[in-house]
């Protein structure tokens, strides 16, 4: 059985080098070596081996053995198919709670897309992401499935870097008026209409940014 010491560290190591993939410390193409990382984060290799391993297995990373591991480039394959995932995890849970999402969690998401609205317009990526981050997690959370939350970690780093790449274009302003009329159908209980809405923000992210 693996000590918790070690799931701890390996957990740290991913946890690190993922953010600093997605946000771009470590941009597609840079070359991951194990030893250079161990130093700069305090390590040992193993714990960062095994991150690297975790991270190829969700795309961000990829191996050709004995020679190179480097961050991979933003694919819009790859941008597709987990917006696809994400989508269809987000649907589920705007389909269950569209009928009875509570009053004050409709503001709250109102509020956040306000402040999502407000960091395109200045141009500030790292609050647009988190405001964004909010809207979408307030019917997942309420969702409360725990394998649809997971799948939605699992799969965002992917989707995160071409997020940052539409935040910044002038497509941005689109996401806004998605963010709007999804909430406006969560407050009317309009399921049908909510989870088209919902379907359509995740279904076009590939095609609203330059891959």
């Amino acid at each position: 059985m693996e000590s918790i010491g070690r799931n701890l560290l390996r957990d740290a190591a991913y946890g690190r080098i993922r953010s600093a993939i997605i946000d771009g410390t470590l941009p597609p193409g840079s070359a991951l070596r194990p030893d250079d990382l161990a130093e700069r984060l305090g390590l040992s290799r193993a714990p960062i081996r095994e991150a690297l391993a975790r991270l190829a297995a969700d795309g961000l990373v990829e191996t050709k053995p004995q020679s190179w591991t480097r961050v991979t480039e933003v694919v819009a394959k790859q941008v597709e198919d987990a917006a696809a995932v994400l989508g269809a995890m987000h649907d589920l849970a705007v389909r269950h709670v569209a009928g009875s999402l509570d009053d004050h969690l409709v503001t709250a998401m109102r509020e956040a897309n306000t402040r999502f609205a407000a960091a395109v317009a200045t141009g500030d990526v790292e609050a647009a992401l988190d405001a964004d981050d909010e809207v979408h997690a307030i019917p997942l959370l309420a969702y409360g499935n725990a394998a649809a939350i997971s799948t939605v970690d699992r799969h965002t780093p992917v989707v995160r870097r071409a997020e940052r790449l539409l935040f910044t274009s002038a497509q941005a302003s689109r996401s806004v008026r998605l963010h709007d009329d999804l909430i406006s159908a969560l407050a009317a209980r309009d399921e049908a209409r909510a989870v088209r809405i919902n379907t359509e923000i995740w279904g076009h992210l590939h095609h609203s940014v330059d891959l």
